[in-house]
């Protein structure tokens, strides 16, 4: 790092389905930045996969409750040019010089084509340090058959699953219903590799499969199935490299109320259909299982910087893990801040040492 005062780029929007919540994401990362601290760009990737240079101010990604960014102003593209750090025009003209010396990357980009390993590449052919974890954990930890069997390797007790690709279902279709009607009832179908609840749905019997594979396979043509963990407790844990070791957070408790079966985009984001209870009201000797099982699934995945481990909690104390989100959502009452704020550290403290992680590693194997 040549500066005094590194320049930071928060990058988002993005082409996934959840393009709106990684606005909204970035927007509380923008406006907690420190810019006495960072000298601050932002870059904003619309739907179509258009990059273009964006406001740093928050309110602008805040006018709408669902906001997506715009096609509009200075197109540039991330140069895979080391030499080059940072960002080029696509129609050729000069940028500020911020935008060729880019210390760091945030990107804060949720879905595939931001959390699967893509961007990922991209940052690391640039050169340019990347807060959070590389190509193989983003890949890894976004795929969840492949993330289910690395949990099996490392003895992390998860639940049983079926994953169907998209040649297997065109091609025996009723087998594939058959292996996915073996889990019980009910059971989840869900996109193999897609956050935010998209595409997921409960599944009751047999008959109902069918339809709610095709819904998952207009967000990914992989879907998993799995079986429906009953009397249990939702209950997630943030990990974050602090001094270069994974430390966590108090766990936090998801409680779903309403007309909503499970935590679904809309109980999500839409009509505050849920309670997250933040600590979780939990027997002290789990707690420590639920952290201990986090740092695991974080190291066991190769995770760097940051993460949001969910877990199952049965009726019995058994602790089953559901997933790690590598890049998780990220808005100042998001899950991953709010567990860390009631840990100690507020969200700009949470900001800043995610950038000293990322400087400190910088960019190449490691």
């Amino acid at each position: 790092m040549s500066k005094q005062k590194p320049v930071v780029a928060i990058v988002f929007g993005g082409t996934s389905g959840e393009h709106s919540i990684s606005c909204l994401s970035a927007a509380s990362v923008l406006n907690a930045l420190d810019t006495e601290k960072y000298e601050v760009i932002a870059v904003a990737i619309t739907k179509q996969g258009e990059w273009y240079i964006h406001s740093t101010d928050s309110s602008v990604l805040l006018a709408q409750k669902l906001p997506e960014v715009k096609a509009e102003g200075v197109r540039v593209v991330l140069s895979s040019d080391p030499t080059i750090r940072g960002f080029v025009a696509v129609d050729g003209s000069t940028l500020q010089t911020a935008y060729q010396n880019v210390d760091v990357i945030f990107p804060v980009l949720h879905g595939p084509g931001g959390e699967d390993g893509t961007i990922q590449g991209a940052i690391e052919l640039a050169g340019i340090a990347c807060v959070g974890s590389g190509v193989f954990a983003s890949a890894a930890s976004m795929d969840k058959q492949h993330m289910k069997a690395l949990f099996e390797v490392h003895k992390l007790p998860t639940s049983k699953s079926v994953t169907v690709n998209s040649p297997e279902w065109e091609e025996n279709t009723s087998k594939a219903i058959d292996a996915i009607a073996e889990l019980g009832f009910p059971l989840f179908i869900k996109p193999a590799r897609a956050g935010s609840s998209l595409g997921v749905a409960k599944v009751k019997s047999k008959s109902e499969i069918k339809a709610a594979v095709v819904a998952a396979q207009k967000h990914d043509p992989k879907i998993i199935a799995e079986e429906a963990i009953g009397d249990m407790r939702e209950i997630e844990c943030g990990v974050l490299v602090i001094d270069g070791v994974p430390k966590t957070s108090v766990p936090a408790e998801i409680v779903v109320k309403g007309n909503h079966d499970f935590y679904d985009f809309d109980a999500k984001y839409l009509d505050d259909s849920a309670d997250l209870i933040v600590p979780a009201d939990l027997p002290a000797e789990i707690v420590k299982e639920v952290q201990a099982k986090a740092v695991k699934a974080f190291t066991a995945l190769g995770c760097e910087g940051f993460a949001r481990c969910d877990f199952f909690v049965k009726s019995n104390g058994e602790v089953l893990i559901n997933e790690i989100n590598t890049l998780p959502g990220f808005t100042s009452i998001s899950m991953f801040p709010r567990m860390w704020q009631a840990t100690g550290l507020t969200y700009p403290e949470i900001i800043d040492v995610l950038i000293s992680d990322a400087l400190n590693r910088g960019a190449g194997l490691r």
